[in-house]
Protein backbone atom coordinates (compact mmCIF):
# COMPACT_ATOMS: atom_id res chain seq x y z
CA UNK A 1 0.00 0.00 0.00
CA UNK A 2 0.98 3.49 -0.75
CA UNK A 3 1.35 5.47 2.00
CA UNK A 4 0.39 9.20 2.65
CA UNK A 5 2.83 12.01 3.37
CA UNK A 6 4.36 12.01 7.22
CA UNK A 7 2.76 15.89 6.69
CA UNK A 8 -0.57 13.95 7.30
CA UNK A 9 -0.38 12.80 10.79
CA UNK A 10 0.46 16.36 11.62
CA UNK A 11 -2.99 17.72 11.17
CA UNK A 12 -6.72 16.34 10.76
CA UNK A 13 -9.82 17.17 8.29
CA UNK A 14 -10.97 20.52 9.16
CA UNK A 15 -13.61 20.15 11.61
CA UNK A 16 -16.52 21.23 9.61
CA UNK A 17 -15.84 18.97 6.61
CA UNK A 18 -16.42 15.96 9.06
CA UNK A 19 -18.98 17.48 11.19
CA UNK A 20 -21.32 18.23 8.04
CA UNK A 21 -21.07 15.31 7.36
CA UNK A 22 -23.29 14.06 9.97
CA UNK A 23 -25.06 16.73 9.38
CA UNK A 24 -26.02 15.77 6.03
CA UNK A 25 -26.79 12.20 7.26
CA UNK A 26 -29.46 13.61 9.69
CA UNK A 27 -30.76 15.74 6.89
CA UNK A 28 -31.27 12.61 4.61
CA UNK A 29 -33.08 10.83 6.96
CA UNK A 30 -35.23 13.49 7.53
CA UNK A 31 -34.36 15.40 10.58
CA UNK A 32 -35.28 19.18 10.15
CA UNK A 33 -31.72 20.29 10.78
CA UNK A 34 -31.01 24.52 11.00
CA UNK A 35 -27.31 25.11 10.39
CA UNK A 36 -26.24 27.44 12.73
CA UNK A 37 -22.52 26.74 12.61
CA UNK A 38 -21.04 27.52 9.42
CA UNK A 39 -20.42 31.39 8.26
CA UNK A 40 -21.09 30.74 4.37
CA UNK A 41 -23.89 33.84 3.48
CA UNK A 42 -26.99 32.76 1.99
CA UNK A 43 -27.83 36.47 0.85
CA UNK A 44 -27.05 37.06 -2.95
CA UNK A 45 -24.12 39.42 -4.24
CA UNK A 46 -25.15 42.88 -5.95
CA UNK A 47 -27.16 42.09 -9.08
CA UNK A 48 -24.83 44.48 -10.98
CA UNK A 49 -21.70 41.75 -10.02
CA UNK A 50 -23.84 38.75 -11.21
CA UNK A 51 -24.56 40.27 -14.62
CA UNK A 52 -20.85 41.75 -15.04
CA UNK A 53 -19.58 38.00 -14.24
CA UNK A 54 -22.08 36.79 -16.98
CA UNK A 55 -20.55 39.54 -19.84
CA UNK A 56 -17.28 38.52 -18.85
CA UNK A 57 -18.01 35.13 -19.84
CA UNK A 58 -18.92 36.10 -23.32
CA UNK A 59 -15.52 38.39 -23.90
CA UNK A 60 -13.04 36.59 -26.65
CA UNK A 61 -10.60 35.95 -23.89
CA UNK A 62 -12.10 34.61 -21.18
CA UNK A 63 -11.43 31.31 -21.64
CA UNK A 64 -7.62 31.71 -21.53
CA UNK A 65 -5.41 31.61 -19.25
CA UNK A 66 -5.21 34.34 -17.20
CA UNK A 67 -2.44 36.66 -15.47
CA UNK A 68 -0.99 35.97 -12.39
CA UNK A 69 -1.18 38.67 -10.46
CA UNK A 70 -5.14 39.72 -11.74
CA UNK A 71 -6.12 41.61 -14.27
CA UNK A 72 -4.64 45.44 -14.15
CA UNK A 73 -8.30 46.88 -13.22
CA UNK A 74 -9.02 44.57 -10.71
CA UNK A 75 -6.21 45.47 -8.96
CA UNK A 76 -6.82 49.58 -9.67
CA UNK A 77 -10.15 48.50 -8.20
CA UNK A 78 -8.53 46.77 -4.66
CA UNK A 79 -6.32 49.79 -4.53
CA UNK A 80 -9.48 52.50 -5.00
CA UNK A 81 -11.61 50.12 -2.63
CA UNK A 82 -8.70 50.32 -0.05
CA UNK A 83 -7.99 54.06 -0.24
CA UNK A 84 -11.75 55.12 0.24
CA UNK A 85 -12.93 52.97 2.48
CA UNK A 86 -9.27 52.69 4.90
CA UNK A 87 -7.88 55.59 3.74
CA UNK A 88 -4.78 53.20 2.61
CA UNK A 89 -2.79 54.17 -0.16
CA UNK A 90 -1.33 50.95 -2.17
CA UNK A 91 -0.24 50.65 -5.55
CA UNK A 92 -1.56 48.30 -8.20
CA UNK A 93 1.15 47.52 -9.60
CA UNK A 94 3.32 46.64 -7.16
CA UNK A 95 1.32 46.39 -3.30
CA UNK A 96 -1.63 44.16 -4.24
CA UNK A 97 -1.83 40.76 -5.57
CA UNK A 98 -5.26 39.14 -5.91
CA UNK A 99 -6.25 35.52 -4.51
CA UNK A 100 -8.69 32.65 -5.59
CA UNK A 101 -10.19 33.50 -1.17
CA UNK A 102 -8.40 35.00 1.07
CA UNK A 103 -8.02 31.21 2.73
CA UNK A 104 -5.40 30.22 0.18
CA UNK A 105 -3.36 33.26 1.33
CA UNK A 106 -2.78 31.19 3.93
CA UNK A 107 -0.73 28.97 2.67
CA UNK A 108 0.72 31.12 -0.13
CA UNK A 109 2.33 33.63 3.04
CA UNK A 110 3.67 30.64 5.30
CA UNK A 111 5.40 28.94 2.16
CA UNK A 112 6.55 32.10 1.04
CA UNK A 113 8.52 33.04 4.64
CA UNK A 114 7.82 29.79 6.58
CA UNK A 115 11.37 27.41 6.96
CA UNK A 116 10.91 23.97 8.76
CA UNK A 117 12.00 24.83 12.31
CA UNK A 118 10.41 28.41 12.63
CA UNK A 119 7.74 29.68 15.14
CA UNK A 120 4.73 31.13 14.03
CA UNK A 121 2.16 32.76 16.70
CA UNK A 122 -1.42 31.70 16.10
CA UNK A 123 -4.21 33.35 18.04
CA UNK A 124 -5.80 31.01 21.18
CA UNK A 125 -9.13 31.33 19.78
CA UNK A 126 -8.63 31.74 16.71
CA UNK A 127 -9.10 29.96 13.03
CA UNK A 128 -8.05 26.91 12.99
CA UNK A 129 -5.95 26.77 9.53
CA UNK A 130 -3.50 29.26 10.68
CA UNK A 131 -2.03 26.00 12.57
CA UNK A 132 -2.88 24.04 9.85
CA UNK A 133 -0.49 25.12 7.51
CA UNK A 134 2.40 25.76 10.44
CA UNK A 135 2.23 22.60 10.94
CA UNK A 136 2.11 20.86 7.32
CA UNK A 137 5.37 22.87 6.30
CA UNK A 138 7.00 21.54 9.85
CA UNK A 139 6.81 25.17 11.42
CA UNK A 140 5.67 25.08 15.68
CA UNK A 141 2.54 27.06 16.17
CA UNK A 142 3.30 29.01 19.56
CA UNK A 143 -0.30 30.21 20.62
CA UNK A 144 -1.06 33.62 22.46
CA UNK A 145 -3.99 33.36 24.27
CA UNK A 146 -6.64 35.57 24.32
CA UNK A 147 -8.94 36.55 27.17
CA UNK A 148 -12.30 37.68 27.15
CA UNK A 149 -11.26 40.18 30.28
CA UNK A 150 -8.69 41.66 27.77
CA UNK A 151 -11.75 42.03 25.27
CA UNK A 152 -9.64 39.77 22.92
CA UNK A 153 -6.89 41.19 22.26
CA UNK A 154 -3.29 40.33 22.22
CA UNK A 155 -0.90 40.96 25.58
CA UNK A 156 1.60 42.62 24.21
CA UNK A 157 3.38 42.54 27.46
CA UNK A 158 3.35 39.09 28.09
CA UNK A 159 4.35 37.84 24.68
CA UNK A 160 7.70 39.80 24.97
CA UNK A 161 8.99 38.02 28.06
CA UNK A 162 8.40 34.91 25.89
CA UNK A 163 11.68 33.78 23.38
CA UNK A 164 11.05 35.08 20.31
CA UNK A 165 14.44 34.65 18.84
CA UNK A 166 12.52 31.67 16.13
CA UNK A 167 9.44 33.12 15.49
CA UNK A 168 9.07 34.16 11.71
CA UNK A 169 5.02 35.14 11.47
CA UNK A 170 2.26 36.11 14.24
CA UNK A 171 -1.28 35.71 12.98
CA UNK A 172 -3.90 38.51 13.60
CA UNK A 173 -7.88 38.67 13.11
CA UNK A 174 -9.38 41.57 13.52
CA UNK A 175 -12.43 41.97 13.59
CA UNK A 176 -11.96 38.99 15.17
CA UNK A 177 -12.75 35.34 14.36
CA UNK A 178 -14.85 33.74 16.23
CA UNK A 179 -15.00 36.35 19.21
CA UNK A 180 -16.14 39.45 16.82
CA UNK A 181 -13.89 41.60 18.73
CA UNK A 182 -12.37 44.78 17.45
CA UNK A 183 -9.22 45.91 17.70
CA UNK A 184 -8.36 49.88 18.02
CA UNK A 185 -5.37 51.84 15.78
CA UNK A 186 -4.10 52.36 19.45
CA UNK A 187 -3.88 47.99 19.19
CA UNK A 188 -2.55 47.95 16.00
CA UNK A 189 -0.08 50.71 16.73
CA UNK A 190 1.31 48.76 19.68
CA UNK A 191 1.76 45.47 17.30
CA UNK A 192 3.14 47.04 14.68
CA UNK A 193 5.70 48.44 17.05
CA UNK A 194 6.26 44.37 18.60
CA UNK A 195 6.83 43.46 15.57
CA UNK A 196 9.46 45.96 14.52
CA UNK A 197 11.55 45.28 17.74
CA UNK A 198 11.24 41.50 17.23
CA UNK A 199 11.85 41.29 13.15
CA UNK A 200 8.40 39.55 13.08
CA UNK A 201 6.52 39.63 9.96
CA UNK A 202 2.48 40.15 10.67
CA UNK A 203 -0.60 39.26 8.64
CA UNK A 204 -3.65 40.68 9.73
CA UNK A 205 -6.95 38.17 8.30
CA UNK A 206 -9.04 40.91 7.64
CA UNK A 207 -12.50 39.59 5.95
CA UNK A 208 -15.15 40.78 8.22
CA UNK A 209 -14.61 44.27 8.09
CA UNK A 210 -17.99 45.35 6.95
CA UNK A 211 -20.17 43.17 9.03
CA UNK A 212 -21.72 44.58 11.95
CA UNK A 213 -18.51 47.21 12.52
CA UNK A 214 -18.50 50.65 13.67
CA UNK A 215 -15.77 51.61 10.90
CA UNK A 216 -13.72 49.48 8.63
CA UNK A 217 -10.03 49.45 9.65
CA UNK A 218 -6.64 48.51 8.24
CA UNK A 219 -3.51 47.59 10.25
CA UNK A 220 -1.82 49.07 7.00
CA UNK A 221 -3.26 52.40 8.15
CA UNK A 222 -0.67 52.22 10.58
CA UNK A 223 2.54 54.30 10.03
CA UNK A 224 5.66 52.20 8.90
CA UNK A 225 3.43 48.98 9.06
CA UNK A 226 4.07 48.18 5.75
CA UNK A 227 7.90 47.48 6.89
CA UNK A 228 6.81 44.56 8.98
CA UNK A 229 2.29 43.63 8.07
CA UNK A 230 0.61 42.56 5.10
CA UNK A 231 -2.98 42.21 5.14
CA UNK A 232 -5.94 39.88 3.78
CA UNK A 233 -8.97 40.44 2.60
CA UNK A 234 -12.07 38.86 0.78
CA UNK A 235 -15.29 39.41 -0.76
CA UNK A 236 -16.93 36.57 0.54
CA UNK A 237 -18.00 38.09 3.66
CA UNK A 238 -18.53 41.57 2.37
CA UNK A 239 -20.32 40.92 -0.95
CA UNK A 240 -21.87 37.31 -0.78
CA UNK A 241 -19.49 36.25 -2.80
CA UNK A 242 -17.87 33.01 -0.54
CA UNK A 243 -18.32 30.70 -3.64
CA UNK A 244 -16.45 32.77 -6.16
CA UNK A 245 -12.45 32.39 -4.05
CA UNK A 246 -12.17 36.06 -4.46
CA UNK A 247 -9.69 37.60 -1.92
CA UNK A 248 -6.47 39.66 -2.22
CA UNK A 249 -3.06 40.13 -0.46
CA UNK A 250 -2.07 43.65 0.12
CA UNK A 251 1.39 45.26 1.43
CA UNK A 252 4.79 46.41 0.38
CA UNK A 253 6.08 45.27 -3.07
CA UNK A 254 8.83 43.07 -1.67
CA UNK A 255 6.56 40.76 0.22
CA UNK A 256 3.91 40.76 -2.52
CA UNK A 257 6.88 39.92 -4.97
CA UNK A 258 7.62 36.75 -2.20
CA UNK A 259 4.00 35.82 -2.47
CA UNK A 260 3.91 35.49 -5.94
CA UNK A 261 6.94 33.29 -6.40
CA UNK A 262 4.12 30.94 -4.66
CA UNK A 263 1.40 31.78 -6.17
CA UNK A 264 2.70 31.25 -9.64
CA UNK A 265 3.97 28.03 -9.10
CA UNK A 266 0.29 27.14 -7.89
CA UNK A 267 -2.23 27.71 -10.62
CA UNK A 268 -3.15 29.51 -13.54
CA UNK A 269 -4.80 32.62 -12.70
CA UNK A 270 -8.38 33.28 -11.70
CA UNK A 271 -11.29 33.03 -14.10
CA UNK A 272 -11.97 36.31 -16.60
CA UNK A 273 -15.38 36.21 -15.45
CA UNK A 274 -14.88 36.04 -11.85
CA UNK A 275 -12.46 38.95 -11.94
CA UNK A 276 -15.28 41.51 -14.07
CA UNK A 277 -17.56 41.00 -11.44
CA UNK A 278 -15.29 41.29 -8.41
CA UNK A 279 -14.49 44.83 -10.26
CA UNK A 280 -17.84 45.71 -10.12
CA UNK A 281 -18.38 44.91 -6.75
CA UNK A 282 -15.71 46.64 -5.35
CA UNK A 283 -17.26 49.64 -7.11
CA UNK A 284 -19.97 49.37 -4.72
CA UNK A 285 -21.30 51.99 -2.92
CA UNK A 286 -21.81 52.44 0.63
CA UNK A 287 -25.20 51.87 0.01
CA UNK A 288 -24.68 48.27 -0.04
CA UNK A 289 -22.73 47.60 3.13
CA UNK A 290 -25.48 49.77 4.73
CA UNK A 291 -28.42 47.52 3.27
CA UNK A 292 -26.64 44.07 3.68
CA UNK A 293 -26.10 45.35 7.94
CA UNK A 294 -29.60 45.98 8.20
CA UNK A 295 -30.40 42.34 7.27
CA UNK A 296 -27.77 40.93 9.52
CA UNK A 297 -28.73 43.09 12.66
CA UNK A 298 -32.04 41.93 12.62
CA UNK A 299 -30.83 38.36 12.24
CA UNK A 300 -28.71 38.99 15.06
CA UNK A 301 -31.59 40.01 17.50
CA UNK A 302 -33.18 36.91 16.91
CA UNK A 303 -29.36 35.30 17.74
CA UNK A 304 -29.47 37.05 20.81
CA UNK A 305 -32.90 35.88 21.71
CA UNK A 306 -32.40 32.13 21.23
CA UNK A 307 -28.65 32.25 23.28
CA UNK A 308 -30.54 33.86 26.15
CA UNK A 309 -33.08 31.07 25.66
CA UNK A 310 -30.20 28.59 25.82
CA UNK A 311 -28.84 30.89 29.30
CA UNK A 312 -25.93 32.05 26.91
CA UNK A 313 -24.28 35.60 27.18
CA UNK A 314 -22.48 37.57 24.65
CA UNK A 315 -21.01 41.12 23.87
CA UNK A 316 -23.85 43.01 21.81
CA UNK A 317 -20.56 45.23 20.85
CA UNK A 318 -19.01 42.39 18.71
CA UNK A 319 -19.16 43.00 15.12
CA UNK A 320 -18.66 40.24 12.50
CA UNK A 321 -21.06 37.47 10.92
CA UNK A 322 -21.10 35.32 14.10
CA UNK A 323 -22.09 35.47 17.64
CA UNK A 324 -20.00 34.60 20.35
CA UNK A 325 -21.85 33.21 23.23
CA UNK A 326 -20.68 31.95 26.92
CA UNK A 327 -22.21 28.69 27.59
CA UNK A 328 -23.69 28.48 31.73
CA UNK A 329 -20.60 27.44 34.28
CA UNK A 330 -18.96 24.14 33.70
CA UNK A 331 -20.72 23.27 30.67
CA UNK A 332 -18.67 21.83 27.52
CA UNK A 333 -18.58 22.96 24.51
CA UNK A 334 -18.71 19.86 22.36
CA UNK A 335 -20.96 18.05 25.03
CA UNK A 336 -23.75 21.13 24.44
CA UNK A 337 -23.77 21.10 20.56
CA UNK A 338 -24.37 17.49 20.71
CA UNK A 339 -27.03 17.43 22.36
CA UNK A 340 -28.52 20.89 20.88
CA UNK A 341 -28.15 18.82 17.62
CA UNK A 342 -29.65 15.49 18.86
CA UNK A 343 -32.65 17.32 21.07
CA UNK A 344 -33.68 20.34 18.64
CA UNK A 345 -31.97 19.58 15.45
CA UNK A 346 -29.67 22.60 15.81
CA UNK A 347 -26.17 22.83 14.61
CA UNK A 348 -23.81 26.02 16.44
CA UNK A 349 -19.88 25.43 16.14
CA UNK A 350 -18.27 24.77 19.57
CA UNK A 351 -15.75 27.20 20.50
CA UNK A 352 -12.89 24.38 21.06
CA UNK A 353 -12.33 24.30 17.64
CA UNK A 354 -10.79 27.80 17.40
CA UNK A 355 -8.67 26.26 20.69
CA UNK A 356 -8.95 25.78 24.42
CA UNK A 357 -9.78 28.67 25.35
CA UNK A 358 -12.44 28.11 23.17
CA UNK A 359 -13.71 26.01 25.61
CA UNK A 360 -17.11 27.10 27.37
CA UNK A 361 -18.31 28.81 24.26
CA UNK A 362 -20.60 28.16 21.38
CA UNK A 363 -20.29 30.52 17.87
CA UNK A 364 -23.63 30.95 15.84
CA UNK A 365 -23.92 32.45 12.39
CA UNK A 366 -25.68 35.01 11.37
CA UNK A 367 -26.15 33.10 7.62
CA UNK A 368 -29.58 31.95 8.13
CA UNK A 369 -33.07 33.31 7.90
CA UNK A 370 -35.19 35.37 10.00
CA UNK A 371 -37.83 32.48 9.65
CA UNK A 372 -35.22 29.62 10.60
CA UNK A 373 -33.81 31.96 13.64
CA UNK A 374 -37.28 32.11 15.01
CA UNK A 375 -38.00 28.26 14.43
CA UNK A 376 -35.00 27.41 16.37
CA UNK A 377 -35.67 29.43 19.29
CA UNK A 378 -39.25 27.95 19.28
CA UNK A 379 -37.63 24.74 19.73
CA UNK A 380 -35.16 25.53 22.69
CA UNK A 381 -38.32 27.36 24.37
Amino acid sequence: MIEGAKRLHTVEEYYFSKKLREVNLLKAAGKPIINLGIGSPDLQPPQKVVTAMIQGMQDTNAHKYQSYQGLPELREAMADFYRENFQVHLSPKTEILPLMGSKEGIMHISMAYLNEGDEVLIPNPGYPTYQSVAKLLGAKPVFYELEEANNWMPDVTALEKQDLSKVKLMWLSYPHMPTGAQASYKIFEELVDFAKRNNILIVNDNPYSFILTDAPRSILKVKGAKDVCIELNSLSKTFNMAGWRVGMVLGDGKHINNILKVKSNMDSGMFYGIQKGAIEALRCSKLWFLSLNSVYEQRRELVWELADALNCTYDKNASGLFVWAKLPPYTKAEEFIDVLLKNNHLFVAPGTIFGSKGEGYIRFSLCASTEDLQEAITRVL
